[in-house]
């Protein structure tokens, strides 16, 4: 048995020959998902949410997303500035989010790993800057096949299409965008994902809304707007980050957008202190013992269940399973159950897993982050999912679900996965392959 009955009947499916390997993996590379995060390959097989799971994990993401853009009215008074200092913000990126009010978008996408108990976050990314957002493709892909398409119809499964929930929520969030949206890239990244943008614009059109693919540096802010190629834009739908205000030429390509928007003259999408929300600081400021008075009772039992214990890397007491202990010599003692990140940075950087270091390697890392913008975080050991390979025969693989959030809710899946059952981080930049998810309606 695994962890759902629809996962159960699959590989029954499976196993009996109702599901062929060859029609499947046809019917998925005519989806045309083939480049940038699905160039590794798709998984054999989409993974599946009960009603019930489904339902909890739209109530948890919501939850989960309120709690976090609530963090600077409950901690610190209101002030924007204060709580993007605490989470690790410096100079340029403070004074961006108290200008901006601190403001967020409901744009999110929760990694999670699945336990014995239910799914557990890893971080929370709050940003239109989330790979994945075509993962419906994928499930159109696998709908492609009749005998998948039979099995849907059969156990009542359907998707989210969350280019389409995305294309809303930029609506709600930013009501200029029935004009053009540029999607602004930083000039570095952009010729390698240039490609995979263009295909966004384009999915973008379908929904409505005319967009175009740019990196900052082709933006010129003139008297009345900003433009492209000659052309005025309504909003720019920043996958730039807010850490490139760090960069030595982030200033000179940032401010000016920055200003045209604080002006009116053109809407961002989304709110520049939105990743701030997804910091890994803010995830320990809400699993910190010191705050847990600023939570009623449900909000507590979310946490508790979702989040795993995750702190600052400072030296000084804390809790751990209900007992006071330094905090350093803790990390060092229980090395094998934890995990070292970097607030801010993205894609594995900055990550050191503790049961694939050496007490060497590990007392190495701590200590070159310890004081800097790192926290520490318990483990989550992951249940494997089931997937079959090419003869039918099931194998297990860690699965890492990027669940999406959007002014509609639950908004989706695009799932990374992995036969290395020890794997630190599953990413598709370490070779994990992409899927998606269908849902009991």
């Amino acid at each position: 048995m695994t962890r759902n009955h629809v996962t159960d009947a699959y590989m029954e499916a499976v196993a009996a020959g109702r599901m062929p390997h060859d029609e499947l993996a046809k019917a998925v590379r005519a989806s045309g998902l083939h480049e940038a995060y699905y160039a590794n390959g798709h998984m054999p097989r989409p993974l599946f949410l009960s009603r019930a799971e489904r339902e909890r994990l739209d109530a948890d993401l919501r939850g989960l997303h309120g709690l976090l853009t609530s963090l600077p009215d409950r901690l610190f008074g209101g002030d924007a500035g204060a709580f993007a200092a605490a989470v690790g913000a410096q100079g340029p990126q403070i004074d961006a989010a108290r200008a901006a009010g601190g403001q967020a978008t409901r744009l999110s996408r929760a990694d999670l790993y699945t336990d014995a108990d239910g799914f557990k976050l890893l971080e929370l990314n709050v940003s239109g800057a989330v790979g994945g957002l075509e993962n419906a493709g994928l499930n159109e892909g696998f709908l492609g096949s009749p005998h998948f398409a039979a099995f849907a119809a059969e156990h009542g499964l359907a998707h989210v299409d969350t280019m389409a929930a995305l294309c809303a929520t930029l609506r709600d969030e930013a009501p200029s965008a029935g004009g053009l949206v540029a999607i602004v890239d930083w000039p570095e990244s952009f010729p390698e994902l240039e490609a995979q943008l263009r295909q966004n614009a384009e999915l973008m059109g379908r929904h409505g809304v005319e967009a175009l693919a740019c990196h900052a540096g082709q933006l010129e802010v003139r008297a009345g707007g900003v433009f492209v190629g000659g052309r005025r834009i309504d909003v720019v739908y920043r996958l730039f980050l807010i850490e490139d205000l760090l960069r030595p030429d982030g200033p000179a390509l940032l401010d000016p957008v920055l200003a045209a928007a604080a002006r009116g003259e053109v809407a961002m999408f989304t709110p520049i202190a939105s990743e701030l929300y997804g910091s890994k600081a803010a995830l320990a400021l809400l699993s910190d013992e010191r705050h847990r008075d600023r939570l009623d009772a449900a909000e507590l039992e979310l946490v508790d269940r979702v989040l795993p214990w995750t702190r600052m890397l400072r030296p000084g007491p804390v809790t751990v399973d209900g007992e006071r202990e330094e905090l350093l010599q803790y990390a060092r003692r229980d090395r094998e159950r934890l995990v070292l990140k970097a607030t801010m940075l993205h894609g594995g950087a900055g990550f050191t897993a503790g049961w694939l270091a050496g007490a060497d390697e590990w007392d190495r890392a701590l200590r070159a982050a310890e004081g800097g913008p790192f926290v520490l975080q318990r483990r989550v050991v992951p249940e494997p999912e089931l997937m079959p390979d090419a003869g039918g025969t099931p194998r297990p693989w860690v699965a890492a679900w990027g669940a999406f959030l959007t002014g509609r809710g639950y908004s989706g899946t695009w799932v990374r996965a992995a036969p290395d059952l020890d794997a630190g981080v599953v990413a598709w930049n370490t070779g994990a392959l992409s899927g998606c998810v269908f849902h009991e309606v």
